[in-house]
This record gives structure tokens, C-alpha cells and sequence, in this order.
């Protein structure tokens, strides 16, 4: 794991738009995060940021990611209007994955995973056929230890990828299974944010998902991208949730358990080529160790705001003990065209 504390940061002022009203700081040999501070006490970050947008989305284009910290900003109604002065209405957990409650409109809680879990590296809904361009997270309160919400770039990890790889993986796209409950994982209700089956089934329409029901148990397919193209960089990126729906990321014992009892076909999710055939485990691992040389951490204080362009940045979470209040907002939705792949479901 290569990552670098804050104390290592070399610090350089940088003029702004003509503005001497903040530093900017980065890391020596890690890119991300840009760190953005101000040279003086309450310097309103909305109305900053705000006036320099431009200066922002050429940072995250470039970056990827921006930390900005010391600025009085503490309460979810600031984070909100931040994220909305700069990425225009934010959008709702839909189709989620992982267990979160909304907090004020919409921003949700971060991932609701017990402290002593490590949470895997990823784009946020990359396991989608849509997803946030742009997703904030706002420390409320930092954990007494741990909790780092660590972040790599997505561009460095598509190049850092074996080509024979990439290609296969490319020319397959990803078939995700999933399978809700109440009992495993997150129910159907949950994540599709109803109790209508008619609306769930118009939701898999309209986004290229197979779905099966079995009484009120639903099954959903779905194939999507492997790898994406940023629509502004024009840069490819590796842009898929594989690694963490396979099987083979849960703990050993935990997975053991499960099959002892459930068929492979009714695991709560699992991921496979786009064909149906599986997914070599080693190949998974290689990716897996990819994104842990790439993983940068930084030390969260109460009051910060890190944004991330999603497709650029991937993110995950550090186990912590403590309280850790971290709260998320995404915007700028992405809908990529569904393809028509030829799969064996």
C-alpha cells in the first residue's frame, strides 16, 4: 500500500483568478488530492467556489479529486448548497448497492458497513448503466482513529491493467446477479425506493435489467461496461464494480457459509464476463492489488470537503473506531447508451 500523510505535503500559493485567498497544496509523487485552504479567517467557500467553478471543474478534470479544509463550514445546509451551486440539482440513491438513509434531501449517509470493515476501492454505481459524474463526501464529525476515505485515480489503474485483460474485459462487459432480501444484503424495496413492482420493472426496462420474481423475491441481471470513456477528458477509464460483486471478496468463512446453504445463483450478488462464464479469481486478484498500490489516504478533519470527479477518482473506506460522520451527495448524472450484448442468460 503506497500512501502519503498530510505532513509531507509541499505547499505552493497559487493565484486564482487574480486571488491570493487560497493555497493550494498537493502531494509530491501522488497527484491526489489537491488540497485547497484559505489564507484567511472565514473566507466563504460557496461564494469562493462558486466564483471560480471554472478554476474547480479544471482541477477535477485534471485531478480528479479536491480536498478543501480549514473553511468555516460545518453544517449539512452549506455542503448542500456547495454541491449545488456547483453540479446543479443532486440526485437520489437509486438502484444503490450498499446500505445509507438520507440525512437532509438529498444526501445520504456514507456507506452504513460495520467500523471494523474495510470497503474496497470503486466508482461509485459503476455497476450501472448510469451513474454520478461527481459525488462530494463531507466530514461532520473524523473517527477517533482510522475511517481515511482513501481515493486512486481510475486513469492510472486502466493502464496499469494487462491489455489482454482489458480487451477481454472490454469485449465482455460485466453480468452482475443480484438477488434481494431481507435477510442478505439490502431488499428490493430498498433499493429500488418503492413497493410497486410495476415501477421496479419499468426502472429495469428503461435500464437494460433482466428481472425474474419468485413470489416477492426478485433476481436481476444486468450487463454493463467494463471500461468507460470520460466524456470530457476523453481519457479511458477502468469503470466496474467486478472486483467487489464476485464472490470471492467476501471473507472466506462468510463466503463458505453461504454456499453451504444457497446455490452460487442466489448469492445476494455476484459478477461474471458478460457471456455468463466466470471470472478467474486470479485475474481479480491482480486488479485488486492494482487498486492497493494505487490507494492514496488522507487523514480526515471535521469540516472537510473532498470532491471527486467519479469516473476519474475511485474511493473506499479505512475501518476506524469511534464516531465517523461522513455524509455524501452526488450530481450530474451519466446515462450511457444500453448496449446490446449477446450474453448466455
Amino acid at each position: 500500500m503506497i500512501s502519503k500523510p498530510l505532513k509531507t505535503i509541499k505547499r505552493r500559493a497559487v493565484n486564482i483568478a487574480a486571488s491570493q485567498l487560497v493555497t493550494v497544496s498537493c502531494f509530491e509523487q501522488k497527484p491526489i488530492p489537491i488540497i485547497i485552504q484559505p489564507n484567511q479567517n472565514n473566507l466563504d467557500l460557496i461564494a469562493w467556489a462558486t466564483y471560480h467553478q471554472e478554476v474547480i471543474n479544471n482541477y477535477l478534470q485534471q485531478q480528479g479529486a479536491i480536498l478543501f479544509r480549514g473553511f468555516s463550514i460545518n453544517k449539512l445546509a452549506q455542503f448542500e448548497e456547495l454541491m449545488t451551486a456547483l453540479f446543479g440539482s443532486l440526485l437520489d440513491y437509486s438502484y444503490g448497492s450498499t446500505p445509507r438513509h438520507k440525512v437532509k434531501g438529498s444526501i445520504y449517509t456514507s456507506t452504513e458497513y460495520p467500523p471494523e470493515q474495510f470497503i474496497p476501492l470503486h466508482n461509485e454505481m459503476s455497476y450501472a448503466s448510469n451513474w454520478p459524474e461527481k459525488i462530494g463526501f463531507f466530514c461532520l464529525k473524523a473517527a477517533t482513529q482510522g475511517g481515511e476515505t482513501p481515493i486512486a485515480n481510475s486513469r492510472r489503474i486502466f493502464q496499469r491493467i494487462d491489455p489482454k485483460i482489458r480487451e477481454k474485459f472490454q469485449e465482455k462487459g460485466i453480468l452482475y446477479v443480484r438477488n434481494y432480501s431481507e435477510q442478505l444484503d439490502l431488499p428490493w424495496q430498498k433499493v429500488f425506493q418503492t413497493t410497486n413492482k410495476l415501477q421496479v420493472e419499468n426502472y429495469c426496462r428503461q435500464s437494460g435489467i433482466e428481472w425474474e420474481w419468485n413470489d416477492n423475491h426478485l433476481k436481476t441481471r444486468q450487463i454493463c461496461q467494463a471500461v468507460a470513456n470520460h466524456p470530457q477528458t476523453n481519457e479511458m477509464v477502468w469503470f466496474n464494480q467486478a472486483h467487489l460483486f464476485h464472490v470471492s471478496s467476501l471473507n472466506s468463512s462468510f463466503r463458505d457459509s453461504l454456499l453451504e446453504v444457497l446455490k452460487e445463483e442466489d448469492l445476494p450478488r455476484n459478477a461474471y464476463y458478460g457471456d455468463g462464464t466466470p471470472l478467474e479469481v486470479s485475474v481479480l486478484e491482480e486488479i485488486r492489488t492494482i487498486y492497493q498500490e494505487e490507494m492514496v489516504i488522507f487523514s480526515w478533519q471535521s469540516g472537510d470537503l473532498l470532491l471527486l470527479d467519479n469516473m476519474l477518482t475511485a474511493h473506499g473506506r479505512m475501518p476506524f473506531t469511534g464516531e465517523r460522520r461522513v455524509v455524501v451527495a452526488m450530481a450530474q448524472p451519466h446515462d450511457l447508451v444500453v448496449k446490446t450484448w449477446t450474453t448466455l442468460i
